[in-house]
């Protein structure tokens, strides 16, 4: 019997030792294959960013002609032929996908060709053919191809993934069963040596062998949670990699978005002064039709910066009390000549008077986004509504809007309207309906984010061929005496500067940007100032020391060798009775405490505004002295 019970034990060993075997085995050849299709999966993404970015070198090489952005193309292009080639290499061994590599690799050549054709145009400067063929590229179905066989290829290579772990978890679940049944013949065996272990040594002896055999199992478990763990690891990481290429997609979109609409703004400024120019001698009035031009497309610029820098960080509002129905009024000139002929604009009044509290600017910049949304979903040819109103809303209605009163800004069109399923994702940061190059992707989620910061919540009701009708709930201010007449910001305003108080003062400008200097002196001697220009913080105490008549020091915030306010702190203690003033157009970036309460211009500026701050600046300087003087 117990020759028996040995044989026994030693077979139930064998079996548990070659089940284990093969359970490592089986999960090698998972890991293995699934590292495989990662590899396809990611190189098949990388090879569509490469792709995409080397469209783009294109791109900026027909609007700029630099030979160095070609041959960036160039190299990009040829790298993700290279990346076919290693995709045809690491799929030889699964022949379904071989016909997609096939119609992958057809299909960059004919893209090849394409592009090639557009390039070769810009080389010879032919730059209005290169453009031309560029944005009909961007519509050949060749690119549509691409994406698709990428797209297909990712998602059977995602599907064989899934198979192959299925099958790699049921092979281990049989050989974890099997081992389970294994284990209990052991632990049988291991009682039968203990029951005989009584009457001999050997059964002694047996018993210690199986508790060596169930030493070695935990062993083994052990390695495979441990290579469990390794694989989720790498899952992770593989992860991060995808992530990071679709972060990388998104900010190629931001950037073309961005480069269209600036392009759009400086084609307005330089042509309305290149008119102006012309116009100048013969006819003043039409030249100042075109400087104002000129001037709303300069705003225009400064308004798509602010919010550029709003949404990089949360800018603080300069909050005022506005009638909405004034407010719409007077973007009524600027909605005209935004929108076009073709677009009918009606404006209605059903606020009676309803006012709210929030910045100008930003408000004029969500209406005019909306009325800017509408028209291209229109196709440039439509009704255009504006309705302003009051409603009184339950906590939670609308949003997260608390109970009270609202009042109402709804912007509806006639266009094609939206699906739900891009209606649900219209606020979110990047995501436009647009084509490549035509938007950011920015201004619906900066209006979302205004409304909140308001303490408001943003509405929209939208169907395919019906239209689309977005509403703004801003808490309704109960005092309207306070309410602003005219609305400035974005509204193209006859600014004349006004007369020049009898003080005359000696201004030291600190500022880097030799041209921006050369701009802020001119300002000032055109406000009658005296002017002595630094464009270097650290030579700035010797200019002081050398003129003791300077009353007013204006600097740039962010330099390179010292930034205003570090040079500020170690000038006042020398020269407390000199004002200061900051000239900046990042002041939201450096910590508003540095400032020590002094006045901030941001720019660009006007010399009303200019002359305005400065006099601020004088006060506050005086107000400074006076404390010092009675402390």
């Amino acid at each position: 019997m117990l020759v028996m019970m040995a044989l026994l034990g030693a077979a139930v060993l064998v079996a548990l030792i070659v089940t284990l075997g093969n359970a490592n085995r089986q999960r090698d050849r998972a890991l293995e294959l699934q590292a495989h299709s990662y590899d396809v999966m990611i190189l098949a993404r990388t090879l569509s960013g490469t792709i995409a970015q080397s469209e783009a070198s294109l791109g900026r090489y027909v609007i700029s002609g630099d030979k160095q952005l070609g041959q960036l193309y160039f190299d990009e292009w040829l790298l993700a032929g290279t990346q076919i080639d290693r995709l045809d290499r690491i799929t030889s061994d699964n022949a379904e996908q071989q016909p997609r590599i096939d119609r992958l690799r057809a299909a960059y050549d004919a893209r090849g060709r394409e592009l090639s054709l557009t390039a070769l145009n810009t080389s010879y400067g032919k730059n209005g053919q290169a453009l031309a063929r560029y944005y009909q590229a961007r519509k050949s179905p060749t690119l549509a191809q691409i994406t698709t066989t990428l797209d297909t290829l990712i998602a059977r290579e995602r599907a064989l993934l899934d198979d192959r772990t299925a099958a790699a978890m049921g092979s281990v679940e049989q050989s974890s069963w099997v081992a389970g049944v294994l284990a209990v013949f052991g632990v049988l065996i291991v009682l039968g040596a203990i029951i005989l272990g009584w009457f001999t040594i050997r059964a002694v002896g047996e018993r210690a062998t199986a508790l060596a055999d169930a030493e070695l199992e935990r062993e083994r478990a052990d390695e495979l949670t441990a290579a469990v763990a390794a694989a989720t690891a790498e899952l992770r990481v593989q992860e991060a990699k995808l992530h990071q290429i679709q972060k990388m997609e998104a900010v190629g979109q931001l950037t073309g978005g961005i480069a269209h609409d600036f392009n759009n703004m400086l084609a307005v400024v330089l042509g309305g002064l290149e008119l102006a120019r012309r116009c100048l001698s013969v006819d003043p009035l039409a030249a100042r039709r075109h400087i104002d031009s000129a001037t709303e497309g300069a705003n225009r610029a400064a308004a798509l910066t602010r919010r550029l820098l709003a949404f990089s960080r949360e800018d603080s509002l300069k909050h005022e009390t506005i009638e909405a129905a004034k407010l719409v009024e007077g973007m009524s000139d600027l909605l005209d000549r935004t929108l076009g002929d073709a677009i009918t604009l009606v404006a209605r009044d059903e606020a009676a008077g309803g006012c709210i509290l929030g910045d100008c600017v930003q408000l004029e910049n969500a209406v005019l986004n909306l009325a800017v949304n509408a028209r291209d979903a229109m196709d440039g040819r439509g009704t255009l509504t504006i309705v302003t109103g009051t409603v009184t809303l339950a906590a939670e209605q609308v949003g997260q809007c608390a109970a009270g009163d609202y009042v109402t800004i709804m912007v509806a069109d006639d266009g094609c309207g939206m699906t739900p399923d891009v209606a649900e994702r219209v606020f979110e940061p990047f995501f436009t309906t647009k084509d490549v190059g035509k938007g950011t992707g920015l201004g619906l989620s900066q209006i979302f984010a205004l409304a909140r910061q308001l303490q408001g919540e943003v509405g929209i009701a939208t169907a395919p061929g019906k239209g689309t009708a977005v509403t703004l709930y801003l808490p309704r201010v109960v005092d309207a005496a306070m309410a602003s007449a005219t609305p400035a910001g974005l509204a193209l305003v006859e600014e004349s500067v006004t007369p020049m108080a009898a003080e005359v003062l000696q201004i030291l400008v600190v500022e880097d940007d030799p041209r921006v200097l050369a701009a802020t002196t001119g300002a000032l001697e055109e406000l009658g100032h005296a002017t002595i220009g630094c464009d270097d913080p650290l030579a700035a105490p010797a200019l002081l020391a050398a003129n003791p008549a300077i009353g007013l020091i204006i600097s740039d915030v962010l330099m390179p060798r010292q930034t205003g306010p570090e040079m500020i702190a170690a000038l006042s203690p020398l020269y407390p009775h000199i004002a200061v003033m900051f000239v900046t157009g990042f002041a939201g970036e450096v910590n508003v405490a540095q400032f020590g309460g002094r006045e901030v211009l941001r720019k660009p500026f006007t010399l009303n505004g200019l002359e305005r701050a400065i006099a601020s600046a004088m006060a506050n300087g005086r107000s400074a002295n006076e404390r010092i003087a009675a402390e």
